[in-house]
């Protein structure tokens, strides 16, 4: 889970510059915006966004971080997704500029796949990278 005493200054969402939305930045595939659709309206109505960020941990260094926030903080990218709007803290865009994020129900279970071209290494199951 991510650490909250990380993140304690908030900004109301009109304070961020929009020069900071870049769309491209990572790829969402349908079945992945599909399940962000159904989390987010799952959690219930407003302005949601969903964070995405990297944090320690897991058997290679690294691991992903998903979640709905009401708000963004000094410095997050917006990247505008259509009916979802992500947002990456500065310290986790490095490593996520890029990103291909998928969807998948498998043997596995349902998980949110990341396809990571700045990962050097990534364990066997596919939760954790080095970089």
């Amino acid at each position: 889970m991510r650490q909250a005493a990380a993140r304690k200054v908030r900004a109301p969402v009109d304070a961020i510059d929009p020069a900071e939305e870049a769309s491209d930045l990572i790829t969402v595939s349908v079945s992945a915006m599909a399940k962000m659709r159904a989390l987010k309206a799952a959690e219930g109505p407003g302005g949601l966004f969903l964070r995405i960020w990297v944090g320690g941990g897991g058997c290679a260094g690294f691991q992903y971080g998903f979640c709905f926030e009401g708000e963004v903080e000094p410095g997050d990218r917006i990247i505008d997704k259509g009916e979802v709007q992500v947002i990456i803290d500065p310290l986790s865009l490095p490593y996520l500029t890029g990103v291909a994020i998928d969807y998948r129900e498998d043997l596995k279970g349902a998980r949110f796949v990341v396809k990571n071209p700045n990962a050097r290494t990534t364990c066997g199951c596919g939760n954790s990278f080095s970089a």
